[in-house]
């Protein structure tokens, strides 16, 4: 039997932490928040997300997981402005698509 993975709780803090934002709550769904924008972030292990809150939402997954997290999303088209972050076991990450600029 294959080991169940977790999200990448502790590395989405560590992302968010260290771009300034302030963390509120605790788990793999916690806010983070600069200046005006609030950010509800989840951290999955798989490509089944939560779908509602906020306006702007973040999903960090697994390296590995990201193209299939990103058409996961496309297809469910939510009312939200969506970015996904692919971090490594290392604490590499990549910004695999960020909302468009306005």
């Amino acid at each position: 039997m294959g080991t169940i993975p977790t999200p990448p709780d502790e590395q989405a803090r560590s992302i968010f932490d260290g771009l300034g934002y302030e963390l509120a709550g605790t788990g793999p769904e916690f806010s983070a928040t600069r200046d005006w924008k609030e950010v509800h972030v989840s951290a999955v292990a798989d490509t089944s997300v939560p779908l509602d809150g906020g306006r702007y939402r973040c999903f960090v997954t697994w390296s590995e997981q990201t193209e299939e997290l990103q058409e996961t999303l496309q297809r469910a088209d939510p009312g939200f402005e969506w970015a996904v972050i692919g971090v490594s076991e290392d604490g590499d990450y990549e910004v695999t698509r960020a909302p468009p600029v306005s």
